[in-house]
């Protein structure tokens, strides 16, 4: 049962109040101090006054990345591939062309006859540039482009760059599969983003899974783009669970989580022409 205390001022009562209330009211003004003193090690991020692709990518390489979805009729798929390869390998060994095809996949896991491919323009925005140029004029590319047209549901890109903590994506033999986990973050989160996984890449290392990390620039924003291989899908449920067992891991997964909006896994294999095998 509550009782009643009672303040009194020269004499006189000014108020009763339940006990409760006032174990109640302490109660809250601790748990204030010690929200207030935890927060002194929680981490945040400090504002900038720049660009984020300024803070977050390598400057010193100026790579650009293009990431092509390309959604195959089911009947066409084989011979897309073949079509693919064959325009692929022309303009990765012309060097006229300032572009090479980093890698290209069929999705198994995911989003069904499906085609990804990763390009590389080494010189940035300028070498784009004259790549598109160049092809607009090439007859045997439009040809090109119009027999894939025809083979194809739906297409869609984005331009890329890489973040400067992660590996530069490099041919690899094979076989491996590819595992590409795409995250669509809360707008004004990729700083913090990238400073977490900064710290965090580095527990997964340990069996040479982490090919790549991007970031988007034009197309879906705030989009980012991780490739992993693994030998199998065994062997990436292992190497996934051993992160686990590294101290600090929980603790990029506890911050980073908040930051996303949603998240898409794709299992890719690889076409036979793709340098990352």
């Amino acid at each position: 049962m509550a009782t009643n205390s009672s303040v009194w001022l020269k004499g006189k009562m000014l108020f009763k109040y339940p006990v409760n209330l006032h174990r109640a009211s302490r109660r809250f003004s601790e748990s204030s101090d010690k929200g207030w003193f935890r927060s002194l090690f929680v981490h945040k991020v400090d504002a900038r006054k720049d660009a984020h692709s300024n803070l977050l990518s390598k400057r010193e390489t100026s790579n650009l990345y293009k990431i092509q979805f390309h959604n195959v009729k089911p009947e066409c798929l084989e011979a897309y591939n073949s079509l693919e390869a064959e325009v692929q390998n022309r303009l990765h060994q012309d060097q006229d062309y300032p572009c090479e095809v980093v890698g290209s996949w069929n999705t198994w896991y995911g989003e069904q006859d499906q085609a990804v491919h990763l390009w590389r323009y080494r010189g940035g925005y300028p070498a784009l540039t004259e790549c598109l140029q160049k092809l607009n004029t090439n007859k045997e590319y439009l040809e090109f482009r119009k027999e894939r047209a025809k083979m194809l549901i739906s297409r869609r890109n984005q331009l890329l760059l890489e973040f400067s903590f992660w590996n530069e994506p490099l041919p690899r033999p094979g076989p491996n599969i590819y595992e590409m986990r795409t995250y669509n973050l809360k707008p004004g989160t990729m700083i913090e983003w990238g400073n977490h996984w900064a710290r965090a890449i580095k527990y997964r290392q340990e069996n040479n899974e982490a090919v790549g990390g991007f970031f988007s620039q034009i197309g879906d924003l705030y989009a980012v783009h991780h490739l992993w291989a693994y030998e199998s899908l065994q062997s990436r449920e292992e190497t996934r669970n051993s992160a686990w067992m590294k101290q600090g891991w929980d603790a990029n997964v506890y911050y980073t989580v908040p930051l996303i909006r949603s998240m898409e896994s794709r299992i890719m294999i690889p076409t036979k022409s793709s340098p990352l095998q």
